[in-house]
């Protein structure tokens, strides 16, 4: 008699639902585990785990997609500053002579006016002509570091390359054209040392 009640009682045990017994918090999902009962740990709430898989992949893809932007701009960054770099290098070696030649300008006018002066007095003194080609020299070096004469004078005024120090009228010149070269300018590569001193035409006197 008492092995059929334990019995009973085994089966009330392992069959709640005949016993009117319901899971704790009226879920009809709970895990039962034998003695334990019903475990709450395992409870299904019904989502789908491959979706939390997939945000988790969108999510890391985006990152990587972030992280490879932000090495493309800074290999962008890096290369133009290598371009910089070398770019203000080449121009530092290009223009290492300009303060020389601008301050070697002064010999070089002093130079012209004396032979200017000598020629109008004396233009067959063997003296002259011995500074002529000191001059001659001085001027094949100037090309050699490319520093040149600018071409002014029947040329359009440019205040690029020249300097107005006047305007006067002028039947051979046409306006806004130079009509005298006060003083020569120089140019290095495309750089000027100094510009040309002119006079600018205002075109035939309307007189």
């Amino acid at each position: 008699m008492s092995e059929n009640k334990n019995s009973h009682e085994m089966e009330g045990a392992m069959n709640p639902s005949e016993t009117g017994q319901e899971p704790r918090g009226g879920d009809p999902f709970g895990v039962y585990n034998g003695e334990e009962g019903f475990s709450h740990d395992a409870v299904f709430t019904g989502e789908d785990p491959s979706s939390n898989e997939n945000d988790t992949i969108r999510k890391l893809e985006l990152d990587l997609k972030e992280a490879r932007e932000r090495e493309l701009r800074s290999q962008a960054e890096l290369e133009n500053f290598r371009k910089r770099t070398i770019r203000d290098v080449e121009q530092q070696i290009r223009f290492a002579n300009f303060p020389f030649a601008r301050d070697l300008l002064e010999v070089v006018d002093n130079l012209n006016r004396a032979t200017s002066s000598a020629e109008t007095t004396n233009p067959n003194d063997p003296l002259l002509q011995g500074v002529k080609l000191v001059q001659q020299q001085l001027m094949q070096v100037f090309e050699k570091y490319h520093c040149k004469p600018i071409d002014a004078l029947g040329q359009e005024f440019d205040p690029n390359f020249h300097q107005a120090i006047a305007q006067a009228p002028s039947p051979d010149y046409e306006a806004n054209r130079v009509m005298v070269e006060a003083s020569m300018g120089y140019v290095m590569h495309d750089r000027v040392i100094r510009p040309s001193q002119v006079i600018v035409s205002t075109g035939p006197s309307s007189n």
